[in-house]
């Protein structure tokens, strides 16, 4: 683990994977639920955790590398099922790379339950973990220049939502009507790090 300072109040984080950084995500809610961290934001990523508006930086870098990382969190209890239509594009393809029939894509998808890892890209953007590392996908060669706002899909490890149209470079599998992002909710977020996340089947009627 390495602490790096960032401006005057914050600290990225580095671990060594997207595990540990969930799990030390979850450690510092925790650490400031209790009070004992003063902490404006807690922001994780891929392999890093930002703490913005830090009460003392340097006495706090040393108090997490010291600690190391923590163990892996409890399961999180908040969670969304999202109804999916597995109708994407680019099922066919997803299909030949895992060497499965089209199908079966859907089932083991919708057979996964996902974890938030983090957010970006977009408002509403959730990078989903939880399928296997045997079915990690490249991104396409060529991206899209418009994704349809509910597209599902797949790109590395992860599983997204694509919020709103956008481009994109994932790979497409299915399209859900769910809001991710609404200025009017509050969350205004349906995904935030730490939510279960499981893809429901549908059929078009």
């Amino acid at each position: 683990m390495r602490a790096l300072p960032v401006g005057e109040d914050a600290l990225l984080v580095e671990v060594a994977s997207g595990e540990e950084a969930q799990a030390l995500h979850a450690e510092l809610l925790r650490r400031r639920a209790e009070g004992s961290l003063t902490v404006r934001e807690i922001v994780p990523a891929a392999r890093t955790v930002l703490l913005d508006g830090l009460d003392d930086p340097v006495r706090r870098a040393a108090e997490l590398t010291a600690s190391g990382v923590p163990s892996a969190p409890p399961r999180a209890r908040a969670s969304v099922e999202l109804p999916v239509r597995y109708d994407g594009p680019d099922l066919a393809e997803v299909a030949a790379h895992w060497g499965v029939a089209e199908r079966e894509v859907a089932r083991i998808h919708a057979g996964t339950e996902f974890t938030v890892a983090f957010c970006g890209f977009a408002p509403g953007f959730g990078y989903l973990t939880g399928l296997p590392a045997r079915y990690g996908l490249p991104r396409r060669a060529t991206p899209r220049t418009a994704v349809p706002a509910g597209a599902v899909a797949l790109a590395g490890p992860y599983t997204g939502v694509y919020p709103r149209s956008s481009p994109g470079g994932w790979q497409l599998i299915g399209t859900t009507d769910a809001v991710l992002w609404d200025h009017a909710r509050d969350p205004a977020a349906l995904l935030s790090p730490g939510t279960r996340v499981r893809f429901v089947p549908v059929e078009d009627a």
